[in-house]
């Protein structure tokens, strides 16, 4: 299946070898998940994959959650996680068709367009700004958006302390641009590395 119209092809983090420090930068948690692109209209929302592919019936509990949404129409950038019982992000879960929904998390991070407007333009403190403030209305428990943090070293130790996947640093004052993004870049934990050692071979380095 094609992507929709609509899409939004999505910003990609490029890979870096350590978190860039300094002042300039803002640094979030690397989630262990599916990213994915929200849509949704009125009532009617749509789920897509990063390549825009339909997910909505995959993550059914997700989009049905959605339909609450504080506004007209959004466009949201995120991952959904599952988690195991002690609430580690858990990738192969995500391929548990029989899982449970308690288990699954939208984890937001970006705000690409609200109420018809675009706001991919916006710096990157104003689009997570208003984000926080929607997903607060929203008040969902499996619908969160995606803390910054100032720090993105200490915040890379305490990812390998907690074997998260890693850290994604994001440049102060930044538009959205789709495709690779030199404004993002991810950086893996040697623990997540360690844990997924096949599937990193697979994956990550093609």
């Amino acid at each position: 299946m094609s992507a929709s119209p609509q899409f939004v092809p999505p910003c990609c983090p490029v890979s870096a070898k350590a978190v860039p420090v300094g002042g300039g930068w803002l640094h979030e948690v690397k989630f262990d998940g599916y990213r994915v692109q929200i849509h949704k209209t009125g009532n009617d929302v749509t789920i897509y994959s990063r390549n825009g592919h339909i997910f909505t019936p995959r993550f059914e509990t997700i989009a049905y959650l959605l339909r609450d949404l504080p506004a007209r129409s959004v466009i949201l950038d995120g991952e959904i996680v599952a988690s195991d019982r002690s609430g580690v992000p858990n990738f192969a879960r995500l391929h548990l068709r029989s899982g449970s929904a308690d288990a699954l998390h939208l984890w937001c991070f970006d705000l690409l367009a609200l109420n018809g407007r675009g706001w991919r333009h916006q710096p990157l403190e104003k689009r997570q700004d208003r984000l926080q403030g929607l997903l607060q209305r929203f008040d969902c428990p499996a619908v969160k958006a995606s803390e910054p943090f100032t720090d993105g070293v200490k915040l890379l130790r305490v990812a390998e302390r907690m074997k998260l996947e890693g850290v994604v640093s994001k440049r102060r004052g930044t538009a959205y641009s789709s495709g690779d993004c030199r404004d993002w870049r991810k950086v893996k934990t040697n623990a997540w590395r360690e844990a997924n050692r096949e599937r990193w071979r697979m994956f990550e380095r093609v």
